[in-house]
């Protein structure tokens, strides 16, 4: 019996330790993971200036979910704090930031890609909502951005529990070069007005937690506790059925609650809230018209490598 115990005793040391070893490469490969280098060639992005440049720049930047992790004014901000040592903040986007020396090229990977100018995969930036945005919609935000006073501080900060860095490095959990899928090219401008089309490209700002078919579920790379995302495209479990209107979804967006009165617990509704009344029209026409996908951008983009 001794002799048993004994065997299961090191049996369980020998697991424990396995564990262990497995944690901290985990660990180890996700700092790996952090510094490595994606090679992408991105053309360059058209200068716009002008006061209707930074006048539509202003409104994407508020409307499309910049703000929420960068501040009104663009100098950082901290988006996400929990007790389990969950930290995210947003860089200062201002001439005073880091984004001081970016050049077109350096905007359209961050923004697009979601890859630093030297080639570090950034890992929280929502690129797979971004990646459609027209170049003169994403020259307008680079041109509204520019003209701000310059703020000094606000850096970025990343600061994960440690299981959440095992999550990255087992794959679990990936960054937004490997959420982002590279093949997508700019969408062709379409007018603004309250169509179909334009509601398609309105409705690339859900992609990222809705999936590319807007069919929801679990949201890759969230924390577990978060509850999957919703069905928007059409079909059996659609929230749209619960809003039949345009006015109705623009009060979800304004006051955060379901048409059934529940809260959300998880959208971006500060910039959903400034939604133009075009845009929450078109996006809803989209929404309930049989819209199921973002719209197709033609020819494939340059594939990444990751030497």
């Amino acid at each position: 019996m001794r002799r048993l115990l004994k065997l299961a005793g090191l049996a369980l040391a020998a697991l424990l330790g396995l564990a262990v070893l497995l944690a901290l490469g985990a660990r180890l490969w996700a700092e790996h993971k952090r510094q490595r280098v994606v090679v992408i060639a991105v053309a360059e992005l058209p200068p716009l200036e002008g006061a209707a440049a930074v006048q539509r720049g202003r409104y994407l930047f508020e409307s499309r979910g910049c703000a929420n992790c960068h501040g009104l004014d663009g100098g950082g901000r901290v988006f996400a704090q929990a007790g389990d040592g969950t930290t995210l903040a947003g860089p200062n986007l201002t001439p005073g930031g880091a984004v001081a020396s970016y050049g077109g090229r350096d905007w359209a990977r961050a923004v697009r890609h979601g890859v630093a100018p030297g080639g570090r995969p950034l890992l929280i930036m929502p690129s797979d909502d971004y990646v459609r945005l027209t170049d003169a919609d994403l020259g307008a935000i680079v041109a509204y951005l520019r003209q701000l006073p310059a703020r000094s501080g606000g850096e970025a900060r990343i600061g994960l529990p440690f299981v959440a860095w095992m999550a990255y490095g087992f794959g679990l959990m990936r960054d937004a070069s490997e959420r982002v899928d590279h093949s997508v090219v700019p969408a062709e401008p379409v007018a603004e007005a309250v169509s179909v089309e334009h509601g398609a490209y309105v409705a690339s700002l859900c992609v990222g937690c809705h999936g590319a078919g807007l069919e929801g579920g679990r949201v890759p790379g969230n924390p577990p506790h978060w509850p999957p995302a919703a069905r928007l495209a059409p079909g059996a479990g659609s929230v749209m059925a619960s809003y039949p209107d345009a006015e109705s979804l623009r009060r979800l967006f304004r006051t955060g609650l379901r048409a059934d009165g529940s809260r959300v617990a998880v959208m971006p509704f500060e910039s959903l809230a400034r939604l133009s009344e075009v845009d929450v029209q078109a996006l809803h026409l989209y929404l309930r018209g049989g819209g199921t996908t973002a719209p197709s951008t033609g020819k494939a983009a340059p594939t990444p490598r990751r030497p």
